[in-house]
Parts: structure tokens; sequence; C-alpha cells
């Protein structure tokens, strides 16, 4: 008597139509369009894009996107793609990006585009996250633009009630420089796993060092 075991083959059907379908949501991930919802300015010569985003995408806390504008009224030399940290956590339904507003043609017309316009963004990607070992406190150090993933990790961390203990040391030149300084600060009022200093004298000490040798 022969007996022929299919579960094998059949498994393995399974696991390419799995695989497949993956392929297929992260290429229509790739070329999906996520529109601009509003945008505001959260520190001093600083802005905050907000964007739809859909239930299909997913990161995590602390990994970065590219953002491609689609037919922008302007282009340069630098093209019209940007690679930014992902601000808001994954657990909000918009995806925030923030970025210093330098003269050029990819942020002159992500500042003007009307709401509603759409742009290209990418999977999310990146390796900067929240460690696994909730037993070993985190220590961030963060100056300017550079706050952007610490405060997605934070806000997410304080959403999930992580018991990871966060210190976060934040320097700006001034407090109109420092990017989501009041969320950060209301934060800490409510998680005490969270401890955040903000010392602007270092910054200050940096540029008073550094004047001339530029």
């Amino acid at each position: 008597m022969v007996v022929c075991n299919r579960t094998p083959f059949i498994h393995s059907l399974k696991e390419v139509g799995m695989a497949t379908e993956a392929v297929v949501m992260a290429d229509q991930m790739a070329s999906q369009t996520f529109k601009l919802v509003r945008r505001e300015e959260v520190a001093e010569g600083t802005m905050a894009f907000h964007f739809e985003k859909p239930s299909g995408f997913k990161f995590k806390a602390g990994q970065f996107a590219d953002v491609t504008l689609i037919d922008p009224p302007e282009t340069d030399a630098e093209g019209n793609t940007r690679t930014f940290s992902i601000a808001s956590p994954p657990f909000e339904n918009e995806l925030v990006f923030t970025t210093r507003m330098r003269d050029t043609a990819f942020k002159r017309s992500l500042k003007k585009v009307p709401l509603a316009t759409e742009v290209k963004i990418g999977s999310a990607a990146g390796s900067f996250t929240l460690h696994k070992d909730r037993a070993k406190p985190a220590v961030f150090l963060a100056g300017g633009i550079g706050i952007t993933p610490f405060l997605s990790i934070v806000r997410q961390s304080h959403h999930d009630r992580f018991p990871h203990k966060l210190y976060l040391f934040y320097s700006n030149q001034r407090p109109e420089d420092a990017p989501f300084l009041n969320t950060l600060q209301n934060v800490e009022k409510t998680n005490p796993n969270f401890h955040f200093d903000r010392d602007d004298r270092i910054c200050a000490e940096y540029e008073s060092h550094c004047v001339g040798h530029r």
C-alpha cells in the first residue's frame, strides 16, 4: 500500500501564496499616495507636515521614510525626494514629518502646495528603535531637528505604558528653536518613567567656541 502525504505540498502552496500577497502589498504601498492634511510651524524656521496615514502603512517608532513630491511647482538639482524621520508615533492616524525650512525647491514647494496635495511616501525603514530589554534604561541625546525620532519613541512608549526608563537630553540654541518642547514637557508630567532635561547652554557654548572656525 502506498500512502501519499500531500500536507507538505499544501503548506508550501500556502507559504508561496502568503509571500506573493506580501510582495503585492509592498508594491502597492510603495506606489501609494498620501494627502497633505495640514502644516504648522513648530519652532522658529521649522515646520511639521501632517499626512493621512492609510491603515496598511506600518512602522516602528524611530523609523524614517522617503517623501516624494508629485509634479511640484518647482524643482532643482537635489530632486523631488527627501528622507525624513517620522515624528508621529505609530498609534496616531497620521504621519508627521518635520524639517528646518532651508531655501530649497523641495521645501518651498512643500510649504506652498494646497492642502490635499498628494505625495508618495515609501515604506518605513531603519533600526533606530527602542530596545526590547525592558529592564534596561534608554538614554537619548538630541539637538534641534534631531528630536523627531525620539519624539516618536517617547510618545509611543508613553501610549503603550512601556516600563522602560527613558532619559532624554535635548539641547538648542534658544527655546524658540526647540520643536515639540511643550509636548515633551507634558509627557514628563504624566509619565514617571520619562525624564526630560533641556539645556540650551550646551549649544550656546558650542556656538561660541566655533565662531571663526567654520
